[in-house]
């Protein structure tokens, strides 16, 4: 990376040079935002990209990717994280950040701490940085099970 960040939730001041590490940063601004069409120009579009976690399941293309992102956005739940803890590695076409993600998913009643290991595998295409995979899971069964009560109801 040629900027050395040890946490990322989007609020960074991007460098507008189009880099991996822009459209991560704009990747966490949106999630955090529930911003649906910010996440589509980040996310690789058609039936490339895929993602994996124990909310949404295994999911492939954009348009399951966006389904599950609209369903967590429009429940109950608000989830907000931050990365860190990462590594950084690529070459000029793809890039991968490694690491965890902690934050807080808060409904009417309830507020709870997440913390989630989490992959997200970037590759240059379509004329800038585009997420290709995200795989997450979580180390805390508890938690998980908490989590999963408080955004399926």
């Amino acid at each position: 990376m040629n900027r050395h960040l040890t946490e990322v939730n989007g609020g960074e001041r991007k460098r507008g040079d189009g880099s991996f590490l822009d459209a991560l940063i704009e990747f966490y601004r949106a999630f955090n935002a529930g911003d649906l069409a910010g996440l589509e120009e980040v996310w690789l579009g058609g039936s490339e990209p895929s993602m994996d976690n124990p909310i949404g399941g295994i999911r492939r293309g954009w348009d399951q990717i966006v389904d599950g992102y609209s369903k967590l956005f429009k429940g109950q739940a608000k989830v907000r994280v931050t990365f860190h803890d990462f590594t950084s590695q690529g070459a000029d076409d793809w890039h991968l950040f490694v690491g965890r993600e902690r934050g807080v998913c808060r409904t009417a009643k309830e507020t709870l701490d997440v913390a989630f290991r989490t992959t997200r595998w970037f590759v240059r295409r379509d004329g800038g940085w585009r997420q290709l995979h995200h795989h997450g899971s979580v180390e805390d069964p508890k938690m998980l099970a908490d989590y999963q009560r408080l955004i399926f109801g």
